[in-house]
């Protein structure tokens, strides 16, 4: 499954909104593979669930994941945290809580 078809069947229309949101900031290819990578792996990580319905304790859940089970480095856990950010600010218009989690 590719990043499209994840996001695809998560919610409808989402790869959509997340590149218009993007564009609409001005950010570069780069930084767009990089955030529909950490939406993507969000998804799949809570079950392709539509993260309209996910609440803060989710996102805080696939970050202690990433952090003490993937052992990713601070900065990819970083890069996590600023993707899901803009996420639900930028693309779905909520309110999150700011920082990785506590590593």
């Amino acid at each position: 499954m590719d990043i499209t078809q994840a996001l695809e069947q998560s919610q409808p229309g989402l790869v959509g909104r997340v590149k218009e949101a993007i564009r609409k900031h001005h950010l570069n290819q780069r930084a767009e593979q990089t955030y529909l990578h950490w939406i993507t792996r969000f998804v799949l990580f809570n079950e392709l669930k539509d993260p309209e319905t996910l609440a803060s304790e989710d996102r805080q859940q696939f970050l202690t994941y990433l952090s003490d089970r993937i052992r990713v480095s601070r900065a990819r856990l970083n890069q996590a945290s600023q993707a899901l950010t803009f996420f639900y600010e930028d693309v779905l218009g909520k309110t999150t809580l700011s920082g990785p989690a506590a590593a």
